[in-house]
């Protein structure tokens, strides 16, 4: 191999070093921004955008969780206080539809205690709160999508700490709620994103925050029925999600004792493949994420595994 190359024209053989070079050299895409942080320091947060605006909704410090609603606005990089949660809880599971935020279940503690089954929904326009009709049993660290105008509330961890395969789905028309096909394998602190007429639900914990896993599971409403995807390169919990330009991102995690996943990792529903995109300036967990135009945001959420670190940082990723 070595002497075919010798014998190819110097200037080419150069450009093919050139470019070899290049390619393996070349950083993953992306850029990465600090914006202006949240007013108060929390983690285990969830964010949604609704219109222009970036709600960090929830989260937990010192162990307790806090009812805490801090808007967020783009064009002047400010934030103000709205109307907390009628509950304090962190994990919570929240969706956006209609212009409204709709929260579901969430804990009242560390590690993990006092899940519930409540559901409230936040009208922006009115800075007003109101409570819906329960889940069918506590629950927290769900994964939450939107499809066809219905709210789907996959996973969790229930009272008990143990995780479960739960699916249920609540239509905000008629306030009910109604069963779906369980994931094929009990977890929390997943993504869960719909895209193209289909609901993924990607890596998360089967029980303790070392048993992670890149299981990638993917809903069919019409079948009401799983099936495997490509998983995730990265196994881990505790991730933010979004979908952002046709893709779902899939960022952080934590690995304790001592380590938080800083990787951005991208899947492509069309091709089924992932591909590493630029990384987080630092890795966290327990943060929320929201897309508003053609930026990406992650807020709060904890700079070391468990409780510690956590943080007020809101950073915005963008693609060319």
């Amino acid at each position: 191999m070595g002497c075919r190359l010798a014998s190819l024209p110097l200037a080419f053989a150069v450009a093919l070093t050139v470019a070899g070079t290049a390619a393996r050299s070349q950083a993953p895409s992306g850029t990465w921004m600090q914006k202006a942080p949240m007013p108060a320091v929390r983690g285990e947060v969830a964010a949604a955008a609704v219109g222009d605006k970036l709600f960090a909704l929830g989260g937990g410090v010192a162990g307790k969780a806090v009812p805490r609603n801090e808007e967020y606005d783009p064009a002047t990089d400010r934030w103000r206080e709205r109307a907390p949660l009628p509950q304090p809880r962190d994990h919570l599971g929240v969706a956006v539809h209609n212009g409204k935020i709709y929260t579901f279940g969430g804990f009242t503690s560390s590690v993990h205690q006092g899940a519930g089954d409540v559901v409230f929904e936040y009208d922006p326009a009115s800075d007003r709160w109101r409570t819906l009709a329960p889940m069918k049993a506590p629950r927290a660290a769900v994964g939450v999508a939107v499809f066809a105008g219905k709210i789907h509330v996959i996973g969790g961890r229930g009272l008990d700490a143990v995780t479960v395969a739960t699916h249920e789905v609540y239509d905000p028309a008629t306030g009910t709620w109604s069963e779906a096909a369980p994931l094929p394998k009990a977890r929390d602190h997943m993504a869960v994103v719909a895209v193209a007429g289909k609901i993924h639900a990607i890596g998360g914990r089967l029980a303790g925050p070392l048993e992670r896993t890149g299981q990638h599971d993917v809903y069919d409403p019409a079948t009401n029925s799983w099936t495997p995807a490509a998983p995730l390169p990265t196994p881990r919990s505790g991730v933010a999600a979004a979908l952002y330009k046709g893709m779902i991102l899939v960022l952080g995690g934590e690995l304790p004792p001592n380590h938080t996943f800083p990787e951005n990792e991208s899947y492509d529903p069309a091709s089924d493949r992932w591909v590493a995109l630029a990384p987080m300036p630092a890795g966290r967990h327990g943060f929320g994420a929201a897309v508003i135009g053609s930026n990406a945001y992650f807020v709060g959420g904890s700079l070391t595994p468990g409780g510690g670190g956590i943080t007020d940082q809101l950073i915005m990723f963008s693609l060319p």
